[in-house]
C-alpha cells in the first residue's frame, strides 16, 4: 500500500513540477492570438499563455515550424468554412516533436515528429492533444517540408487523383500556378505523366515553373484560352483547377474540352464568375468543388494516411520539393505577415523565438 501511495505521490509531483516548475509559479509559453475577427495585421497579438501538461491519454508537442496559409487569413478574418472560438490561437499547419507523454499513452514516444495541433492553433510553442489524434511524420522528411505538407500537397494529390480519372498524357490547366498547391500540382503531374498549363500573373514565374516540370506557363489576361489548341496540339483539357475565381476561372471554362471538369478549391480574388450557360450546354463541362478538410473527415484516417504516405514518398525521392521563401520567429510575426502578402514563389514560415 505504501509503495502504491509512493508511486502515486511521485507521479503527482512530476505532473505538478511540469506545470509549475521548481519556483511554484505556473510556466508559460508564447502564442500568436486574436480576440476578434479581422485583418491579421490588425487583430493578431503575441501573448503569454499558460503552458499545460498532458492529461491521461494525451501528449504534449513542442512546435518546430509552422506555415502561413491563405486559409489562415480566412480563419482570422472570420470567412473560412470553420472557425475557432475566441480568443483563438492562429495558424492551421505546423510540425512539432513530442516532448511529454501523459499517463497511459502507448505506441508513441518522446522525440517523434508529428503534426502540430490544428484544433488548438499552430502558432504557439506547445500544444496538448489526445494521443489518438496524433499524426506521426517520418523523421527523414525535412522539417521545413513537413511543416507545409498537411494542406497543400494532399490537396494537389486529391485534385489530380480523386476528381477525374486521368490517363497518362492528359492535359490539366490550373491558375495560381506559383502557389503551394500550384507548385505541388506541377511536380506531381509530371510524376504521374500528365501535362500542365499553369496560369500566373507575372512572366518572371515562367522559368522557375518550367524548371519544376510545367509544360506551359501563361500570363493571366493574355488571351491564352483562344490559343489553347496550339498549346495542347489539339488535345482536349480534361481538368481545370481553380483557386482564383473571376476572369481567370472563366478563361479555364472556355479552354476546357468537351465533358471537361473544373474544380474550385479557393477564391483568391473574390470576383463573381458569370454562369457559363453556353459551355454547360454545348461543351457539357462540369463545375464541382473540393475542400481537403471535408474530404479527409469524410474519408477517414486510413484514406488520409494513404494520401500522406504518397506525399512523403515523393518528398523523400525528391519529386516534390516546395520552395521556402523565408522563416521568421514569433517575435517577427508582423514582418512575416507583410512578407507573405508580397509577390513570391515560396512559403513563409514561423518558428518559436
Amino acid at each position: 500500500m505504501k509503495a502504491v501511495l509512493g508511486r502515486t505521490l511521485n507521479h503527482f509531483v512530476l505532473r505538478l513540477s511540469a506545470t509549475f516548475g521548481t519556483t511554484g509559479s505556473m510556466q508559460s509559453q508564447k502564442a500568436i492570438r486574436h480576440h476578434s475577427f479581422g485583418k491579421p495585421e490588425e487583430v493578431l497579438v503575441l501573448e503569454t499563455v499558460p503552458l499545460l501538461e498532458p492529461k491521461a491519454g494525451e501528449v504534449r508537442v513542442r512546435l518546430l515550424m509552422a506555415a502561413i496559409n491563405p486559409s489562415d487569413r480566412g480563419m482570422i478574418g472570420g470567412s473560412y468554412g470553420k472557425l475557432r472560438e475566441l480568443p483563438a490561437i492562429a495558424g492551421r499547419e505546423g510540425v512539432g516533436v513530442i516532448d511529454l507523454l501523459g499517463a497511459g499513452v502507448s505506441g508513441l514516444s518522446v522525440g517523434m515528429h508529428v503534426r502540430f495541433s490544428e484544433k488548438q492553433g499552430a502558432w504557439c510553442e506547445y500544444a496538448c492533444m489526445p494521443a489518438s489524434e496524433v499524426f506521426v511524420v517520418p523523421r527523414d522528411v525535412p522539417v521545413e517540408q513537413a511543416a507545409i505538407s498537411f494542406i497543400n500537397p494532399p490537396t494537389a494529390y486529391c485534385l489530380l487523383k480523386h476528381v477525374v480519372d486521368l490517363e497518362p498524357g492528359s492535359w490539366v490547366v490550373q491558375n495560381a500556378g506559383n502557389s503551394a498547391v500550384g507548385l505541388s500540382v506541377v511536380q506531381m503531374a509530371k510524376a504521374f505523366g500528365y501535362k500542365t498549363i499553369s496560369q500566373v500573373r507575372r512572366e518572371s514565374l515562367a522559368a522557375p515553373l518550367k524548371a519544376m516540370g510545367a509544360d506551359h506557363v501563361v500570363v493571366e489576361g493574355s488571351g491564352w484560352a483562344k490559343q489553347v489548341n496550339d498549346l495542347t496540339d489539339g488535345a482536349p483539357i480534361r481538368l481545370a483547377l481553380n483557386s482564383v475565381g473571376g476572369d481567370s476561372a472563366i478563361d479555364q471554362i472556355k479552354a476546357l474540352g468537351e465533358g471537361g471538369t473544373q474544380v474550385t478549391f479557393g477564391g483568391m480574388v473574390g470576383d463573381l464568375v458569370r454562369f457559363p450557360t453556353r459551355f454547360l450546354i454545348f461543351n457539357d463541362v462540369r463545375l464541382v468543388g473540393f475542400w481537403w478538410d471535408q474530404w479527409s473527415q469524410s474519408r477517414g484516417p486510413e484514406a488520409v494516411r494513404s494520401v500522406m504516405d504518397a506525399v512523403y514518398e515523393m518528398m523523400r525521392e525528391g519529386g516534390l520539393r516546395l520552395p521556402i521563401e523565408r522563416t521568421y520567429t514569433f517575435n517577427e510575426y508582423s514582418a512575416a505577415l507583410a512578407h507573405d502578402s508580397l509577390p513570391r514563389l515560396g512559403k513563409v514560415l514561423l518558428r518559436p523565438s
